[in-house]
């Protein structure tokens, strides 16, 4: 969960989850649909689903334990060489370094670097270096106490230098770098994306479809959505009617628009217009339909959605 999110954000939904999968057999057992449901809102819901894998993987290969060895661990869904290093030496008292946001800007200060952190001659450099000061006892103290001095006192803007216990032995403060040290990531470019999503009502239910493996949300259930130009309503009428025939074999009309969200998804900034649907008729699904169905406004509330996909929700009922 700590992956690309702050403890802040994290800390209600760990409870919860913990919650309702106490144990690694728990999640293993658990259907995947109730833990995109638990994770929902989190973002970047491949963790989940890696998780979820995991503790499969833990269950039938390792009698439910979690295993110490580097290589076990690193050979688990979602667990890469930071997260496998926190892992080892936080859990276990391994000697494996770790390497993340709050680390990288302490070191590259520490050295003056002044390159791009995210090259691959800065990142070999770092998990040497990260390795290389790990004591022989208490590494996860030692690790822990890394992201926290990044954290909390070597932070991006105005770092408490007179604080810091490593002051004298930081090149950049002797250089009066530290402002210009780590160099900043280039800009991030963002593609403006226009989406189109449809409630389809019938008979007091509406119609979602799950998201399909290998895209965004992947898993999810959301309304039906698509990206289109911005054109007037009878010709993006036309086109939407035609579009969910074609995907799902149902025949709507699309009425009135309902709402607009603007958000962010990576480097994507998408506007978000959504439409009433009147349902006509259900012809037969092409063969590689995604899964559908109709549900109650009440029975949203049991299927993972998308942040976007729960506004809509809200608004239906």
């Amino acid at each position: 969960m700590l992956q690309q999110t702050q403890v802040a954000a994290v800390e209600p939904y760990f409870l919860r989850f913990r919650a309702a999968f106490p144990t690694i057999k728990a999640l293993a057992a658990a259907d995947e649909q109730d833990v995109l449901r638990h994770w929902e809102g989190l973002g970047y819901y491949r963790r989940a689903r890696q998780l979820h894998a995991a503790a499969k993987v833990l269950v039938d290969e390792h009698r439910g334990r979690f295993p110490d060895d580097p290589e076990a661990v690193r050979a688990l869904p979602g667990i890469g060489r930071y997260t496998a290093g926190a892992i080892l030496s936080i859990a276990f008292d391994a000697r494996e370094p770790i390497l993340e946001a709050n680390t990288i800007r302490l070191f590259c200060r520490l050295l003056t670097y002044r390159g791009q952190p995210a090259s691959s001659e800065a990142q070999r450099l770092l998990w040497a270096m990260a390795e290389a000061m790990l004591p022989r006892r208490r590494v996860g103290t030692f690790n822990q106490a890394l992201m926290e001095l990044g954290s909390q006192v070597c932070t991006p803007k105005a770092p408490k230098c007179d604080q810091c216990p490593v002051a004298t032995l930081c090149e950049a403060k002797r250089f009066g770098l530290q402002d210009a040290v780590p160099a900043l990531k280039p800009k991030k470019k963002f593609e403006e994306v226009h989406e189109v999503a449809l409630i389809v009502r019938r008979r007091g239910r509406v119609l979602l479809l799950r998201r399909p493996e290998g895209g965004r949300w992947a898993g999810l259930w959301d309304f039906p959505r698509y990206e289109m130009d911005h054109e007037v309503e009878p010709v993006l009428f036309r086109r939407l009617r035609d579009m969910l025939r074609t995907q799902t074999g149902i025949d709507a009309v699309p009425e009135s628009h309902q709402k607009r969200l603007k958000h962010g998804v990576t480097r994507f900034r998408i506007t978000l217009d959504c439409y009433s649907a009147r349902f006509v008729a259900s012809g037969k699904p092409p063969a590689d339909a995604p899964e559908w169905k109709w549900v109650t406004p009440g029975q949203m509330a049991e299927h993972p959605l998308s942040t976007t996909g729960r506004k809509l929700a809200a608004l239906v009922r």
